[in-house]
Order: structure tokens, then sequence, then C-alpha cells
């Protein structure tokens, strides 16, 4: 059965998560008390209304309950956001999610149910000090305090050879979980072009060649050793 979401709180980020969501065809319930926000998003989103999140039985009555994952994306407000999360988690919502602002904000609403939390900027602000600093890195996920998920290109000294050659979780403790490439075909109107093709959990026998990009999985410490080949 497809995931139903809900978004609680329309700002820039939370209006931007319901609107992807959308896109990518699934069912959100966005909310706001704001009646400006529901207008401004109500001809994208099917389910846009104004409510006040903070009351239960708004959230009740509008059928909270039956959502999966929720959004909780308040601004600067973290007694909402720790009343609403905590309302959330007692109808029963699997997975509540919340923007926080900082440690403290986050530890408060994980004491009281969160499942998760999110640091919107913070994590923008890593990725792009990783881009500037190292340009060959395409993306950037910061999964722990010491874990990273990255996307680098191939360096010059693995091209040409299999990744059973290279011996990068031996010598590095790194995992390449996948290997995006670039390859020439020709299209339906029968023009040369270029497709981006996803190699998942590839082989030993897979060789690197020019213009891949390797997807990394390891800690930190050990993913800086790998840019340096």
């Amino acid at each position: 059965m497809p995931k139903i979401f809900a978004v609680i709180g329309l700002g820039t980020f939370g209006s931007a998560v319901a609107l992807e969501l959308a896109r990518r065809g699934y069912e959100v319930f966005a909310c706001d008390r704001d009646p400006d926000k529901i207008e401004e998003l109500g001809s994208e989103l099917a389910n846009a209304v104004e409510l006040d999140a903070t009351d239960e039985k708004s959230l009740q009555d509008a059928g909270l309950d039956e959502v999966d994952t929720a959004l909780v994306s308040f601004g600067d407000s973290i007694a909402d956001s720790l009343l609403v999360t905590m309302l959330l988690k007692g109808l029963g919502v699997k997975e509540v999610v919340v923007k926080v602002a900082d440690e403290r904000h986050a530890r408060l609403v994980k004491r009281i149910g969160a499942d998760r939390v999110i640091f919107p900027e913070r994590d923008m602000a890593i990725r792009l000090v990783e881009n500037i600093l190292s340009p060959d890195i395409f993306d950037f996920i910061e999964l722990s305090e010491e874990y990273s998920l990255v996307e680098i290109a191939a360096r010059k000294k693995m091209l040409g050879r299999k990744l059973a050659d290279l011996h990068l979780r031996k010598r590095f403790g790194v995992n390449v979980i996948a290997i995006r490439s670039k390859v020439p075909v020709v299209n339906k109107k029968g023009v040369p072009d270029i497709e981006e093709k996803i190699n998942i959990a590839p082989g030993a026998e897979d060789e690197i060649r020019e213009g891949d990009t390797l997807v990394i999985l390891g800690r930190d410490q050990d993913i800086e050793r790998v840019k340096k080949l």
C-alpha cells in the first residue's frame, strides 16, 4: 500500500518537501495555520488545508492518524514542534520527522518520541563546503558523526582496473555500493547520445572507466584517503 505523508508547517522547507513528494506521485496532506500559505500552494497540492496542528482534535478530525510519515517543519517555535510531535505520536503516526534548529531542540524532540531529526541549514552547509573544497565530489550525505555516503569521480589511478584489483575495502575500509557510468547510445531519433547507467552493487570484475562516478560508503577519514588517490 502506498505511503501517505503529512507535512505540518509550510515554510520554505516544508513547502519544498510537500511539493516534491506530490511531484513523485505520493499522497500528501499539507497543513499550516497561515491561510496565505495554503492559498499559495492550493493549486499545486490537492490536500493543503488551514489547520492548527497544536490542537489534538483538529489533527484527529483531519485524519492524521492514518498517515505513515509526518514531517514537523516549524520555524523558530520549539514549543509548537514539541507539542505537535507528542500529539502525532499519540495518534499513532508511525514515523515523525522533525526539522530542528539546534542540538538542544533535537534532544528535546527525541525525548518525546521523534523518530528522526533533520538540520536542513547545517546539512546544506556541510554539502556546500564539501563541494567547494572538493569539486570532484558530486554529492555528500552525512550518515553519522563518523560515516558518510559520497559520490566521487573515479580517480586516475583507478581507470582501466577492476574493483577486485583496487582492494578498496581492504586498503581503505570503504565500500563501493554503486557505479554511475556515461554510456554512448543511439537515441530514438537515431542520433548519437550519452546515457547514464547505474550499476547497483557492482561486482569484483567490474571495471572502472573514464567518466565513472563511484558511490562510496565509509568513515570520513577513510573517504579522505580515497580522494587522495
